[in-house]
């Protein structure tokens, strides 16, 4: 039996300290680090979407955070008509709302699938600086289209009065949410690393790394790199379906450019193309945030001097620091 690697004892160590702090946490009546259990565990998954299309794909998008904003709005509004047993759409067919989690999450990765179609169709035309500026005019298109979009909020965003629910489980009950989103970040690296194995995987690294040598090899780039981009765009719209239940609430801001960044910084600090640097990245991020933001409000000068030493001493990232390099085998 192959002696196990360094970098998979640090994966499954992430993972399991993710599992069991929150508990631990729940046995001992803390609720709010459950809660920040399943925060991590939400940003996370957004993050891993978009690393497949930055670190595997070299599909430097700027503009994820549409996917994440829409995801949630899909369940705040799904919710809001629920709630007021009024249908979604009437015409040309009749849809009713749900609070049904498993119709939410249907509903928000298909939303999520066109939009990222119709962007990737346009925007992976291009490439370096310009399909990162692309990609963020069409994420400040649809922030400000929920911005002017009085029927759910607007500016005020639109609050999720009751949380949606999952089939024979209670939703209220934040360990059990949690569970639910630990599960889903989970399926979310399967997903990635079963993809990343794979023969359309080798394509799509090659389609980074030299994408002359994959075409003379008979394969298109252009079609590898939009699928990937729509997965990886389904998976981040999920989070933010997600993400909107656990705040019960969703607004602009899930759409605004800001969030795009987040993501990014969570993905770099975690390292770039290293599979489970995603949740590296959102524990760190995660607990800067909470701990550091609840003793000053310029925490965020604190995290540029991170991202600062991540980008020039440690080019893997956390999971750099604690794996070492990472190793083709």
């Amino acid at each position: 039996m192959p002696r196990m690697r360094r970098e998979t004892w640090v994966n499954w160590a992430l993972l399991g300290l993710l599992l069991v702090a929150p508990l631990i946490a729940n046995a001992l009546g803390e609720i709010y680090y459950v809660n920040l259990a399943t925060r991590i565990a939400i940003v996370a998954m957004a993050a891993v979407g978009l690393n497949l299309a930055i670190g595997y794909g070299g599909m430097i998008s700027f503009g994820h955070a549409a996917f994440f904003g829409l995801g949630g709005y899909v369940a705040g509004i799904s919710a809001f008509h629920a709630f007021d047993m009024t249908p979604v759409l009437s015409w040309p067919v009749t849809m009713p709302g749900t609070d049904n989690l498993l119709a939410i999450w249907l509903a928000a990765m298909l939303s999520c699938a066109v939009l990222a179609l119709a962007i990737g169709a346009i925007s992976l035309r291009t490439s370096g600086v310009y399909f990162i500026m692309i990609t963020l005019a069409f994420a400040q298109m649809i922030y400000y289209f929920a911005v002017s979009w009085p029927t759910y909020g607007g500016e005020d965003g639109l609050p999720i009065y009751l949380r949606n629910q999952f089939p024979g489980l209670d939703t209220n009950d934040p360990l059990t949410y949690f569970l639910i989103c630990f599960a889903a970040l989970v399926l979310a690296l399967a997903i990635t690393a079963r993809l990343m194995q794979s023969r359309f995987g080798a394509a799509l690294s090659m389609a980074r790394l030299n994408e002359t040598r994959l075409a003379t090899a008979g394969i298109a780039p252009y079609p590898i790199r939009l699928v990937a981009f729509v997965i990886s765009a389904v998976i981040t719209g999920l989070a933010g379906a997600l993400f909107a239940d656990l705040n019960g609430f969703v607004g602009p801001s899930m759409l605004s450019w800001h969030r795009s960044g987040e993501i990014m910084v969570i993905v770099i600090l975690g390292g770039v193309g290293r599979l489970y640097g995603p949740l590296s990245g959102a524990i760190l991020f995660v607990l800067m945030e909470t701990l550091l933001g609840g003793l000053t409000e310029y925490w965020l000068l604190f995290l540029g001097l991170v991202l600062l030493f991540v980008v020039l001493f440690a080019r893997g990232g956390v999971m750099g620091l604690l794996a070492g390099r990472e190793r083709h085998v």
